[in-house]
């Protein structure tokens, strides 16, 4: 039975791929690389870079959510940042998974344990806020351009959905973290030993809830970074060919980010992304090979960017085992 979960998971990530590649076959590999090879790996040097930009935003999305006693360096929370979201796009581990990694990162970089735990939990909670507000904007833009379009109303049926559910959604989440306190302590000190240590996993929480204005700052700067995600789309448009405005971009990764969102248990959404470029892109007016040409470009990015975190990530934690152990053997 403790196999099931990994078995599971090896068969969702079999799937994509082998979706992926149906899916470019059925396009035509000539026309997919064809606009691939345009944006050339100067275009992949840019979406990287503009990438490492809208981490910025996401860094202190999370850092100021904390008490100013509490915040480490900003360099120690960016690294933390592409860490979690590296283990979430390039490895078969779960986003959940991604936000463990951050924390630890963090508690090895000297902070409480407890409030590095809330403070990732209550950062996954502000970004989801603000994907709200982008799945509204998104479509309120999207739905102008394509609600005559045949086959587009049960998409704008299924995002209007999800858009209703996210916001009790999100209420409810918030309830549970403050009040599953026993489940969270010892999910917390599953991870992270030190959050036994002061103060509870729970108290953190309640503190970083209780601060309206940081919550909302956070969940601005959320909401920034999912429109920087947008103008990335619109980037990676242009440099395979495509001709899209930005605001018709940003309207489209929000529907895409929506459809990653429903295919969450997808290991790094793998299949879901190409597939959904593949027919949002028709939408706005572009052939369906372009939108596969973005998505593999976005994942070209992400396997430069998150390789690198992936290791260091790797490096901290071998680090960490090995320092036990010689103590250990003291």
């Amino acid at each position: 039975m403790k196999w099931a979960p990994k078995i599971g998971v090896a068969v969702a990530l079999l799937a994509g791929v082998i979706a992926v590649v149906y899916l470019v076959w059925k396009i035509g590999f000539d026309a997919v690389f064809a606009a691939v090879s345009q944006a050339g790996f100067g275009g992949l040097a840019l979406l990287c870079l503009f990438a490492l930009v809208v981490f910025i935003s996401l860094t202190f999305a999370w850092s100021l959510l904390l008490p100013p006693e509490h915040r480490r360096s900003f360099p120690d929370f960016y690294i933390a940042r592409l860490v979690r979201d590296s283990i979430a796009e390039i490895s078969p581990f779960s986003p959940v998974g991604g936000m463990v990694a951050a924390a630890r990162l963090m508690v090895l970089k000297g902070m409480n344990g407890s409030y590095a735990a809330a403070s990732v939990a209550a950062d996954a909670t502000t970004e989801a806020m603000a994907q709200v507000v982008f799945l509204a904007f998104g479509l309120g833009i999207g739905f102008t351009q394509f609600r005559h379009l045949e086959g587009s109303g049960p998409l704008t049926e299924l995002m209007v959905v999800m858009l209703l559910l996210g916001i009790p959604g999100i209420a409810l989440l918030i309830f549970l973290q403050k009040k599953g306190a026993i489940f969270a302590e010892k999910m917390a000190a599953r991870f992270f030993p030190q959050a036994g240590q002061g103060i509870s996993f729970h108290a953190a929480i309640v503190e970083l809830y209780d601060s309206r204005s940081r919550l909302a700052i956070s969940a601005a700067l959320h909401l920034l970074a999912w429109i920087g995600a947008g103008a990335g789309t619109y980037i990676a448009f242009r440099l395979v060919g495509g001709d899209i405005g930005f605001w018709n971009a940003v309207a489209l990764e929000a529907l895409l980010c929506t459809l990653r969102s429903i295919a969450a248990p997808v290991p790094a959404a793998i299949g879901v992304q190409e597939w959904g470029y593949a027919m949002l892109a028709p939408l706005f007016g572009l052939p369906a090979e372009m939108g596969v040409a973005v998505s593999l470009l976005k994942r070209a990015r992400e396997i430069v960017l998150g390789v690198p975190a992936l290791l260091y990530w790797q490096a901290i934690e071998g680090r960490k085992a090995f320092a036990s152990g010689e103590g250990a053997n003291v």
